[in-house]
């Protein structure tokens, strides 16, 4: 057994070279681990074929694995994706499938091809999205259901038993596209729901912001409201202990919880004790 990890990279405000919790986890269990720069050269094919495995197990690795990587193990490449494919392939699924406001996602073991997340379905398994679902909570609930899954999977391939493998639809094919800090900068044209789902997705990664003010506040929590109004998008309707009501363009969005820069996150009660604030939140200028 071995471990293939990226290379350590730099991380912290010290930016010093940190290794992954992958390959943390791996030495902690005496598990061999290896971090080529890529695998498309010839040393990492023969590093690879040394191996003599039955099997690879990918995990958001974030290298591309070439074809003649693939056919080295004697039962291929197996990847757990955390989407109910052919919807959401690609980089962040987890939290596209939340800002989306799709009511369910779960997990697929999938036999590798070249391909970016088109290869054969071994097994997968669905949960519902809760109502208050975030980026982080999704995360940990796949993570469990992707482990339990795919030891499923692999137990059966240990006892000899048959693995059919079912080609993944052409029709619902969506593309999880990779996050961007820029596009956590919110909009209030767009409607409180949208919103609500944004903030929720974005959490705890890469985090919705808002500028209030001279100063970038972080959006942590919020919850639509069903009222109408006649104001421009980013108006303070009103505020107070139970929280900050904002104009959106449909609706009206109640931030409950905020983060001022180098501070805490605050409910909005706390954050009104704090700050003054203006009439109205918009983008940067």
């Amino acid at each position: 057994m071995a471990v293939l990890s990226q290379p350590d990279r730099p991380a912290g405000r010290g930016r010093k070279l940190q290794a992954s919790p992958v390959k943390r986890t791996a030495l902690e269990h005496g598990i061999e681990v290896f971090q080529p720069e890529t695998l498309r050269s010839n040393d990492a094919a023969r590093l690879i074929t040394g191996f003599r495995a039955d099997l690879m197990v990918v995990v958001a690795y974030g290298l591309i694995l070439p074809a003649n990587i693939l056919q080295i193990p004697k039962f291929g490449c197996w990847n757990i994706h955390a989407s109910l494919l052919p919807r959401w392939r690609g980089a962040a699924p987890v939290q596209r499938a939340i800002e989306a406001g799709d009511p369910e996602s779960g997990v697929c073991i999938m036999q590798m091809d070249e391909g970016l997340d088109t290869g054969a379905l071994l097994k997968c398994e669905r949960i519902p999205l809760a109502d208050d679902e975030s980026g982080g909570s999704l995360h940990d609930k796949l993570a469990e259901l992707g482990a339990t899954t795919l030891l499923q999977c692999v137990r059966a391939l240990a006892r000899g038993q048959s693995l059919p493998t079912t080609p993944q639809p052409k029709q619902g094919v969506t593309y999880a596209r990779k996050l961007d800090k820029a596009e956590a900068q919110i909009d209030w044209s767009a409607s409180a729901a949208a919103l609500e789902r944004q903030i929720r997705a974005f959490n705890p990664w890469p985090v919705s912001w808002c500028m209030m003010g001279a100063e970038r506040t972080r959006i942590w929590k919020a919850e639509i409201m069903e009222e109408t109004h006649q104001c421009a998008p980013g108006t303070v309707l009103k505020k107070g202990a139970e929280g900050i009501q904002i104009a959106t363009g449909k609706c009206v969005l109640r931030l409950l919880e905020l983060q001022r820069p180098g501070k805490r996150r605050m409910s909005a009660a706390d954050f009104l004790n704090a700050v003054t604030l203006p009439d109205r939140l918009g983008h940067v200028s």
